[in-house]
């Protein structure tokens, strides 16, 4: 299982409707997401920063499956709209360098 921290950005003024959006995710993307190996997705907002903590079996492999996934699709196109960098599913994103941990 992998653990991923991501960081996004929101467009200013996208604030409440990036909230409202996800109040309920669409049943197709949790489908979607649980099949591509994740098990849990977090979100944070700090003003128009978003953290995202995910547990995900394999963080590669999901991002793979979910790029053209028809669930993903217009939920990536709904998204553009309200981020400042759209997710362009390339492959390259690895998520945040973990810096430290409090020791078990």
């Amino acid at each position: 299982m992998q653990r991923i921290a991501l960081h996004t950005r929101l467009k200013p003024g996208r604030e409440a409707e990036y909230e409202r959006v996800h109040a309920v995710i669409p049943a197709d993307l949790d489908a979607a997401l649980r099949a591509a190996g994740v098990h849990r997705w977090e979100i944070w907002r700090d003003g128009r920063d978003l953290f995202h903590l995910v547990e995900v079996e394999d963080y590669q492999r999901m991002r793979r499956e979910l790029a053209e996934h028809p669930a993903n699709l217009p939920w990536q196109a709904r998204m553009a709209g309200l981020l400042e960098v759209q997710d362009d599913y390339s492959g390259r994103d690895t998520g945040l360098g973990k810096v430290w941990e409090l020791p078990g």
